[in-house]
């Protein structure tokens, strides 16, 4: 059973819509309707409020730390069509050093690609398109742009790991060195789809679309790499249905879909997997928290359940 062994009082002025500590577990990041994006200093059972950045002119939908070879950074996404980069200048002092402006609707979703795949920051939007910033250095990003990608809107992305399942992670091995270019996405076309970079185009293209939920697809989370052949896919579903999808070759583009996890009462906002791959988190509309772990004859168990209704 999980157990809540503190609380956050985040001083936010309206609903919070996402929390994310940064890769050390040493910084906590809020993000509300409030409009504000607001991070703490967490030191065992203490929490201290640190910075409150403001700059965005409507919610702010989701937050992502960059990882920290790149910089003490974090993005934030917002109803204001907007994307801002936020950047730590001294110890406390946050400051915004990019805007990424170019959608003609609400940015829903970002999520910062794994630190080995490169500066690479994927952004989708309600307008149905996906954009992916790329930083060079000095503060300077490119952005590509998927026209289309879902036609009534993107509400989620996530980026593969580095390297394909099975890959040998030893620096000194030939296959160390491919990089896994691929996210995937999900939208209010009731679909997920899996994107790849071209190099030879410099253009990302969908390589797969996954069909099996009957309704808008709320969250997508690609389960780390855990040293299997396997690539794991978890996807919720506005009719509360949470998928899993698995593919033992990524080049293949064959995926064993339809593997209903469990049907939920309500609605599945967020998904998220452990550091390991073998235990997913899964928050809904019924404000619980469940953990599901896969049994060794296939079979997902819920192994805890958490009443965010209810106090310690």
């Amino acid at each position: 059973m999980a157990t809540v062994i503190g609380k956050v009082e985040t001083q936010h002025e309206n609903m919070i819509h996402d929390a994310q500590m940064d890769i050390y577990g040493h910084r906590l990041a809020t993000c509300s309707s409030d409009r504000s994006v607001r991070i703490f200093e967490v030191d065992k059972n203490q929490h201290k409020p640190i910075a409150n950045l403001t700059g965005h002119e409507g919610p702010v939908w989701q937050i992502s730390w960059m990882h920290p070879m790149y910089g003490n950074a974090l993005a934030s996404c917002s109803y204001d069509k907007k994307v801002i980069l936020w950047r730590e200048k001294d110890r406390g002092q946050w400051g915004r050093f990019y805007t990424h402006e170019v959608h003609a609707s609400s940015v829903n979703s970002i999520q910062w690609a794994p630190p080995d795949t490169g500066l690479f920051l994927a952004c989708g939007s309600s307008d149905g398109n996906i954009s992916i910033l790329q930083g060079s250095g000095d503060d300077k990003f490119t952005s590509l742009m998927i026209q289309n990608a879902h036609t009534t809107g993107v509400n989620a992305v996530s980026w593969a790991p580095s390297h394909p399942s099975g890959t040998t992670l030893d620096p000194s091995t030939k296959d160390y060195d491919v990089i896994n270019k691929r996210f995937a996405s999900g939208g209010g076309d009731n679909l997920v789809k899996i994107w790849k970079f071209n190099d030879e185009k410099n253009i990302w293209e969908k390589e797969v679309e996954l069909k099996g939920h009957t309704n808008w697809v709320r969250d997508v989370a690609w389960a780390p790499d855990t040293g299997f052949t396997t690539s794991t896919i978890a996807s919720s579903c506005q009719d509360g249905k949470v998928i899993i999808w698995q593919c033992k070759d990524l080049e293949s583009g064959i995926w064993d879909s339809k593997r209903t996890m469990h049907t939920f009462d309500d609605v599945v906002w967020h998904l998220s997997w452990s550091v390991m791959g073998d235990i997913l988190a899964v928050s809904g509309g019924d404000n619980k928290v469940t953990l599901w772990k896969e049994s060794h004859k296939g079979a997902w168990i819920c192994i805890s359940k958490q009443d965010t209704n209810k106090s310690n």
